[in-house]
């Protein structure tokens, strides 16, 4: 398989990621409300009555519930950070198509993985999100960094032959 071919597999699988990531964004309350299913949580304003991640998940459901039936123009966030994901997907488009020529987008979306780390874990505590949950977040962002760092590396391989070429 080629260097191209290599590249265009995991840089399709990082955008894939980052659209599935906005996609999923759009419809929480739908989400929560199957997941809360699936988890057996009958009752989610009774969340207190719960422990670990079905706690977390009833609470999460029980305020989407709730805020949504008395402000709806929040979910209006998480509408923009769905349409931000599928944004940020568009500007890898150009390593896609001149892996190096556009080189520095994977040093941008680099920096933005290793950024969730820090989003995560302070805003996360801030904000009092679980620390089970805090690692779930910061996941994504290590598992960024492993298609991007792999295109990184292709790419330097990519100008080396094209030097050789020329």
């Amino acid at each position: 398989m080629s260097l191209l071919s290599r590249y265009r597999i995991s840089l399709g699988f990082f955008i894939f990621g980052l659209v599935i990531s906005g996609v999923t964004a759009f419809p929480l309350l739908h989400e929560l409300s199957i997941l809360a299913s699936l988890l057996g949580i009958d009752n989610p304003a009774d969340y207190a009555s719960l422990t670990g991640i079905h706690h977390w998940i009833a609470f999460v459901f029980h305020g989407l519930q709730e805020t949504y039936a008395s402000f709806p123009f929040i979910g209006y966030g998480t509408d923009w950070l769905a349409f931000g994901h599928l944004i940020i997907a568009v500007f890898f488009v150009g390593p896609w198509r001149d892996p190096i020529r556009n080189e520095w987008v994977l040093y941008c979306g680099i920096v933005a993985c290793l950024a969730v780390f820090p989003l995560a874990l302070i805003c996360g505590a801030i904000r009092e999100i679980p620390i089970y949950w805090r690692l779930i977040d910061c996941s994504f962002g290590l598992l960024g960094l492993f298609p991007l760092g792999y295109c990184l590396w292709l790419t330097k391989r990519m100008r080396v032959v094209s030097s050789r070429q020329a």
